[in-house]
This record gives structure tokens, sequence and C-alpha cells, in this order.
């Protein structure tokens, strides 16, 4: 936000003031969340599973950045109502969660902070040019744990079958109790960290970015990437299951624990990319195939 806020008053010399109420903005709005961003980077983006939150804050940013200039061309036609109702729900969230320690709360006022801002001091034409990043900021909110604990359980269950029941079909030495895998000699818990609700959070950002970026021009298109993203996530985190297994089978326990874990989270990611990249590819050739042949006939 800091290199972007004064960027979105006029431009000419004389009317250099109107920047005034941005510097205003920025300042406060620094001034809130810069201790936010710091109690996350020494708490929550320490940890596996939210930290993604760092580089969804550096993604936002890079889209601000890129909508300056929209929101610098958006008619000058401040919604002082909405946006004073936006903003005034954004702080009100904002100090409940300061004031009770919920880093969520804090994290998720900044949607309607940005958008109250938006609208008190441009207008809806620069909410509209700043939409997709205004809703991005809603990745980098925390899970909340109830929600992780209420999907997390039937997700390791499903990964616990599906990955059993394809090594035991290509001949490996395995069956589970639960959530327990037993192959060979050995046990693997499918801890929450690997039921993929995390990564498929994270993945949902990666998808719905790569979807803004590419801008398809095919509405049919874009509902199916968007309908692909958790189907895939969970598709790659049985892929990272079944190599952890693997790696623990062929070369032991300390292998599978360790410095291998972490790549397996690699190969999450990749494998996910590779699917999404490849069904954008494989749905741009079809739909274009398939308009062709209707232009045609």
């Amino acid at each position: 936000m800091s290199s972007v806020l004064p960027a979105f008053g006029p431009r000419s010399r004389g009317e250099g003031g109107a920047n005034v109420p941005w510097f205003i903005a920025l300042a406060g709005f620094a001034a809130m969340y810069l201790p936010v961003y710091l109690a996350a980077a020494t708490g929550i983006w320490q940890t596996d599973d939210n930290a993604h939150g760092a580089l969804i804050l550096a993604v936002s940013l890079w889209l601000f950045w890129t909508a300056r200039e929209g929101v610098a061309a958006a008619p000058m036609a401040p919604s002082r109502v909405a946006g004073g109702i936006l903003f005034a729900v954004g702080i009100a969230v904002y100090f409940v969660g300061r004031a009770g320690g919920v880093l969520m709360l804090a994290i998720a006022s900044q949607p309607f902070v940005v958008a109250g801002m938006l609208l008190s001091l441009r207008g809806p034409g620069a909410l509209r040019a700043a939409w997709f990043p205004v809703v991005y900021l809603i990745f980098m909110i925390p899970l909340p744990g109830t929600f992780v604990d209420q999907i997390t359980g039937p997700l390791k269950q499903w990964i616990s079958v599906i990955v059993v029941e394809l090594l035991y079909r290509v001949g490996y030495p395995i069956s589970r109790n639960g959530v327990v895998l037993e192959i060979g000699q050995y046990q693997m818990l499918v801890a929450d960290a690997c039921s993929g609700l995390h990564s498929m959070y994270s993945l949902s950002a990666l998808g719905t970015l790569f979807m803004f970026i590419s801008r398809r021009p095919s509405l049919l298109h874009n509902a199916i990437m968007l309908a692909s993203i958790l189907p895939i996530a969970f598709v790659a985190n049985i892929v990272r299951v079944v190599v952890l297994v693997l790696i623990t089978f062929h070369f032991g326990d300390e292998a599978g624990q360790g410095f291998l874990h972490g790549a397996a989270g690699m190969v999450l990611m990749l494998v996910a990319l590779a699917f999404f990249f490849a069904l954008d590819w494989l749905l741009g050739k079809l739909l274009v195939r398939s308009r062709n042949t209707g232009e045609a006939s």
C-alpha cells in the first residue's frame, strides 16, 4: 500500500494538494497495520500452515501498484456514506482483534478498511479498478481453528483411504488403521498438515492470481479453472503423501521425516501448478477449437 495511495490523487502540479488525504490515509494505515504485520512475521507466518501470509502481503502490494492507474483515472465521485460504513466496520473488527489479541480479526479488517478508503477518497470507480487487490487480501487471513478442526478429520480419512488403495494395487504391503498407515515395518500417521487444507488455501490464492493475470476472455474457461482449484489441490496432496510413504518405505523413517519431508511439500506445489497450467492450456485449445468449429458451421 505504501507505494500506491499517493499515486491515486491528481498528478498535475496545481492539484498536488489533493494528494494530502491519500498521504494521511497511508500514514493511518501504516500505523494500524505495521504492528500487525510484525506480530504475524514473528508468529503465525513462522508456521508451515500460515507461511504464505507474507507472500500474500507482497503480492497484494504489487497488485495495488498495478491498479494505481485505473484508480487515478476513476471519476472523482466520493461515496462518503458507503465508504464510511465499510471503514467503520473495518475499524471495529480491527480494534476487537487488537484488544482481544486475535490476530486473525486484525488481519481480516483490511479489506473493509481499504475498500472504505477507496470509496471515501475517490468513489465507486476506484473500488472497481482495485477490486481484485482488495479481495485478494482475504487470502492473508488465517483459517479459523474451529473450521480447520472440522474439515481436517474427514480430509485425512479420505487421503488415507486413497493412498492405501493406490499403493496396495501396485503391490506395496500397505494397510491402515484409521489415519495410521502401515507399510512394511513402518507406521506413519497422516497428520493434520498432511490433510491438505492449508495447501488448498494457499493454492487457491495462487490459482486465483493466475486467473486474474491470464485474463482469459471465456467465461466457461474461467469457471472451469475456478472450480478445479480445490480438486487439483486435493489430488496434489495425495501425491505428496504417496511420495512420503514411498520415501519412508525405501529409504527409512529418518529420510521420510527429515529433509525429504520438506521436499515433499515442494512436490505438492509443483504437481498442483503443473496440473493447473496443463488444464489452462487444454481448455484454451479445446475452447478455441470449439469456437472455430461453431463459426465454420
